[in-house]
């Protein structure tokens, strides 16, 4: 009779601790599926765009095309005919997001050939490189970025939000053929140590090639961390000042813990979540590259891709590079949303 009894009032404890459980996992999933069905919407909004946004490009792609070769009409009647140019704008229009929702982005105007491939063939040269940066840059940026939060006011924190500023506000093109004339090109006393562009030198192998590709890389990759760091350091930072005055650190320290630790476990994790969100856009830009600076130094990638999908306008090309840009970073949005509530349990209630 005791048994039951004790066992019938451990069940009502728990019942209100099942009942926040199961609440909470409904709202959780409500959550997801609200952002599941917005990054849809997105992606849908992606495709319209994509469609109609270069459609008002100045430029006729066949007469690009035929540029300097000795073409008659019917022949440029034969193109558009060929590339579906001839067909009403609705048309086309269905006709691209058809064959988009199937995963044929269509075939390229100026390199006859499907867009996935040439999109597939580029893309680990654009992962190689600005994944190196991204990596690189959010370690040093948050590395910094706490640092100078923490001593505030400091020489250090002068100094290093100074430079972030300055190189925050620096073009990345521009610092690229900076880092071209002094490194590649040499001016003065400093002599050409690196190569002015391209990915390889086209006669390696084995350890050789990946030092040859490391030696390629060195100039685009300072180029994307000196500009990207100082976003994450500042973002860094001034997250981390918003938490310096809260109450839970005032309790923390007067248990007796040492600043390392109240920075490093209490602090930091709080002061995460605007810098997570900057980062996963980040790696949203590790598949879409960095259009202006793989142009620069002739890096094989996705940017220098669309450049010349753009200068044709090679219109398949250029809305399929689109697509998988903008698709990325809604994904990598999406991802970071869903990560939310692991970081901080109040977000999705």
């Amino acid at each position: 009779m005791s048994t039951t009894s004790t066992t019938s009032t451990t069940a009502v404890a728990r019942a209100p601790e099942a009942r926040a459980a199961s609440g909470s996992a409904r709202a959780y999933l409500q959550y997801v599926a609200g952002k599941l069905g917005g990054a849809a919407i997105s992606l849908l909004a992606v495709l319209v765009t994509s469609f109609f946004l270069f459609r008002i490009i100045p430029g006729d792609p066949v007469r690009a095309m035929t540029h300097g070769m000795p073409t008659s009409a019917e022949q440029m009647a034969t193109l558009r005919r060929q590339f579906g140019l001839d067909k009403p704008m609705w048309q086309q229009f269905t006709d691209y997001c058809a064959s988009a929702l199937t995963g044929d982005l269509g075939m390229s105007y100026q390199f006859h050939a499907p867009v996935g491939d040439l999109i597939a063939q580029k893309v680990p040269a654009t992962l190689l490189l600005t994944g190196v940066a991204v990596l690189v840059y959010s370690a040093i940026g948050l590395w910094l970025g706490t640092r100078s939060a923490w001593r505030h006011g400091s020489l250090g924190d002068r100094l290093n939000t100074g430079v972030a500023l300055t190189l925050w506000s620096v073009p990345g093109f521009w610092l690229g053929l900076l880092l071209i004339i002094t490194f590649s090109v040499g001016i003065g006393p400093v002599p050409g140590i690196f190569p002015t562009g391209g990915m390889e030198s086209g006669n390696e192998s084995g350890f050789a090639y990946v030092a040859d590709v490391a030696h390629h890389m060195v100039l685009p990759v300072l180029t994307l961390v000196a500009v990207g760091y100082a976003q994450t350091l500042l973002v860094m930072r001034s997250s981390l000042l918003d938490e310096m005055g809260s109450d839970y650190l005032t309790t923390a320290r007067a248990k007796g813990l040492r600043d390392d630790v109240v920075r490093r476990r209490h602090a930091v994790p709080n002061a995460l979540l605007p810098t997570v969100t900057m980062v996963f856009i980040n790696l949203g830009h590790v598949a879409a590259g960095s259009i202006l600076v793989e142009t620069v130094f002739s890096w094989p990638g996705l940017g220098g891709l669309f450049y010349q999908a753009l200068s044709v306008p090679d219109l398949p090309l250029v809305q399929g590079l689109f697509v998988v840009f903008a698709g990325a970073m809604i994904i990598m949005n999406l991802l970071a949303d869903l990560l939310y509530p692991l970081l901080d349990p109040r977000v999705g209630r």
